[in-house]
């Protein structure tokens, strides 16, 4: 993905989220914070004339913080489990959601407009992952298989309410087992690699917007290139819109975009409209 398709997400996002800057500080220490929730999505039919077919989609889902607030230091942690199926008809049941993202970042307050930082993040599937467009339903993805890791140093810019952005030297792991499509490299053909390490620059913008009561807009953009090739773009952007029915009722949209080259030369694309349960665990 070209460079300048890159830079302007990341703008627009920038401009979006920007909102005036606060004085507030919290108190020193830690503020955990979590929720947890069953999304649903379900058509039954008995003696219909019309056509159809039973169908049946579920995903569990948790996000969970858990950041440690002081004068000198900021240390935020971040958990996202997600892992559905669906049933239609007498099929078996397809995975439809199936992913864990786990991330920390440290932060220094030195006086600056930026911060340094260090951060530390790892994705994977929890759980089989299959290619249902292909005969047969191969099996493409396992827990840890591939497993991303990646950590990054740099400067990160935190100072306005519901908005942070970072940039830095990023250090990528790529661990498989079984699936080393993702992990080998092409030019040794006598070798299989299961591990691959690459170095590069490494952005990552999220904020939060309320956009009007109960409505609540979560974006989260990624983006890494390769010091060997900086005219490729690793993307990952995550949107979520959160309609609050009530304390245990919401609405959400959530649309995911990746483009990474190791998986697909296609930008692949996630859209989901679901009716969920949510429980604050915190």
């Amino acid at each position: 993905m070209k460079l300048k398709y890159l830079l302007f997400f990341l703008v627009a996002v920038n401009l979006t989220l920007a909102q005036s800057e606060t004085d507030t500080i919290k108190k020193p220490g830690w503020y955990p914070a979590g929720v947890a929730g069953l999304n649903l999505s379900q058509v039954a039919f008995s003696n219909w004339s019309q056509g159809g077919d039973n169908s049946l989609a579920w995903t569990l889902f948790s996000k969970v913080n858990y950041d440690y607030f002081s004068p000198d230091w900021i240390f935020k942690n971040e958990l996202k489990l997600a892992y559905g199926r669906t049933k239609l008809g007498s099929a078996d049941y397809r995975t439809n959601d199936n992913e864990i993202y786990l991330e920390s970042v440290l932060s220094h307050f030195i006086g600056w407009a930026v911060d340094p930082y260090i951060s530390n993040t790892v994705r994977s599937s929890l759980s089989k992952g299959f290619d249902y467009k292909t005969t047969g339903f191969p099996q493409i993805a396992d827990f840890f298989d591939p497993g991303y890791v990646t950590q990054s140093i740099g400067f990160t810019y935190n100072k306005i309410e519901g908005f942070n952005t970072r940039i830095g030297v990023g250090f990528q792991e790529t661990f498989t087992s079984k699936f080393n499509n993702y992990s080998d490299d092409a030019k040794t053909k006598d070798k299989v690699e299961k591990f691959k390490f690459e170095t590069g620059i490494e952005s990552v913008t999220e904020g939060k917007y309320e956009i009007e009561e109960n409505l609540l807009a979560d974006t989260k953009l990624r983006l890494f290139s390769r010091f060997e090739d900086l005219s490729v773009w690793d993307v990952r952007w995550d949107n979520t819109i959160t309609a609050q029915v009530n304390k245990y009722v919401n609405v959400n949209l959530n649309v995911l975009i990746v483009y990474e080259v190791s998986q697909s030369l296609k930008t692949q694309l996630k859209e989901g409209l679901q009716l969920g349960l949510v429980y604050n665990l915190f």
